[in-house]
């Protein structure tokens, strides 16, 4: 309905809109608009194969992968691994054992071979994978997930939550290593040099950067300290960085980029791209439940806070009526199990087991830290970014008081072609006209 709406972009006064300019990957021109990956399925297939639609580039995001594949392709990842692990522990074993990397390769391959399949446009599709999702044997579940969506076809992989100083090397065997997309998220100049002499070794160099600041949603790259940062500065400190060592790498900010005119003002800084998404929380392919849009466009920036209750042990960003801050869900390690460390530990089930029962013997709720797994499958976990209490200035209140849920589309065409957003509604004259 809306592909190629984009070719569509006015010029408003002497400022033109983002849909005027082009990012540059290899010999790939795309529109500089990245829809980032968020997890786990909330970035579905449908919002990034939107982006891709209308020239853009969209994530999936593979947090959660085998969950994602029981859920859309009818496998039983999970169940198997819940049979094993009660095996186990009738053979006397007291610990779940780590995920298997030729599962966790298969449920990568079937959701991302499924997106690329249905892939249209002049667009990109990439995967968000990040170095934090461990699954109990950390290297071998992160190379399984790499080479899975290499092998099915993925447009590019984006290296998130880490500073993936090995992954590269992960990955260098595979054949289209070479081929695909590669980039990394970073919070610092550091944390890029740092990258970088991981891709040295291996004489890879990246092919784009996302700078992501401290307004960002979800799991931030900062310590308790994030207000202190500036995702202004930070561009500007890895674009200069980037300048003395002789690299020519697109640098894609992400993190509080709301408008049009934020993301121009970004590229006026010498960015080549921008990456959104909570714009895109409420877009109707995203895969949060309608009810969790509507809390998300009924919050107010007081709803809003930095939390450590991640047990990866990065703050978070959520709203506080999150669910998963009063919960004493039993840990679920023996079917999910997606955070176990190498030793086969998680912050969170040390948290259960330390916390207290009343006096009708219930287990009080956890404080402090959170079963991520069992929360982020039933979304309840509303992580978000900064911004999200300003969602109601993007679309119209209708006469049931709910709000107007838009196609990502829309929101895309309004990226692109305003400089503010204008509130989007049911009675919108259509955006390909």
């Amino acid at each position: 309905k809306y592909e190629g709406c984009w070719k569509n972009a006015v010029v408003l006064g002497s400022m033109k809109p983002l849909g005027n300019y082009t990012l540059t990957l290899g010999q790939k021109t795309v529109l500089p608009l990245v829809v980032g990956g968020m997890g786990v399925d909330i970035s579905t297939s449908e919002l990034a194969l939107a982006a891709a639609r209308c020239g853009a580039i969209g994530h999936i995001s593979d947090a959660m992968s085998p969950y994602v594949s029981d859920r859309k392709f009818k496998t039983r990842f999970q169940n198997e691994r819940l049979k094993m692990n009660r095996a186990r522990y009738a053979a006397g074993e007291t610990l779940p054992a780590p995920w298997d990397p030729t599962a966790v390769y298969q449920a990568q391959r079937n959701h991302v071979g499924s997106t690329m399949d249905a892939k249209r446009g002049d667009g990109l599709v990439f995967a968000n994978i990040m170095e934090k999702l461990t699954m109990g044997a950390p290297k071998e579940t992160l190379q399984a997930r790499l080479n899975g969506a290499l092998d099915a076809g993925i447009d590019g992989i984006t290296l998130s939550a880490g500073l993936h100083t090995g992954t590269m090397a992960m990955m260098a065997e595979n054949p289209r290593f070479r081929d695909a997309f590669i980039g990394i998220i970073v919070s610092s100049a550091r944390a890029l040099k740092l990258f970088l002499r991981g891709a040295s070794r291996v004489s890879r160099m990246p092919d784009y950067v996302i700078v992501e600041g401290p307004l960002a949603g979800g799991h931030l790259g900062f310590g308790e300290d994030w207000r202190e940062h500036k995702l202004v500065n930070i561009v500007d400190e890895v674009i200069a960085f980037l300048a003395e060592e002789g690299l020519q790498i697109p640098v894609i900010p992400a993190g509080g980029v709301f408008t049009g005119r934020d993301a121009i003002d970004c590229l006026a800084r010498g960015a080549a791209a921008v990456q959104v998404a909570t714009r895109f929380t409420i877009a109707r392919e995203c895969g949060l439940p309608s009810h969790v849009k509507q809390i998300y466009l009924n919050s107010q920036e007081s709803d809003v806070e930095v939390n450590l209750t991640s047990p990866t042990g990065y703050p978070m960003r959520m709203l506080k009526s999150s669910p998963s801050l009063v919960s004493n869900v039993k840990p679920n390690c023996d079917a999910l199990g997606y955070i176990l460390n190498g030793k086969i530990e998680c912050a969170y089930r040390d948290a259960y087991d330390a916390t207290g029962v009343n006096a009708a013997g219930e287990k009080l709720p956890v404080q402090g830290k959170m079963c991520i797994c069992t929360h982020f499958m039933k979304h309840d976990c509303y992580t978000c970014g900064h911004n999200v209490f300003r969602l109601k200035e993007t679309t119209t209140q209708l006469a049931d008081g709910s709000f107007y849920l838009p196609h990502a589309e829309e929101v895309i065409f309004d990226y692109l072609n305003r400089l503010e957003p204008a509130r989007l509604g049911p009675n919108e004259v259509e955006l390909a006209a």
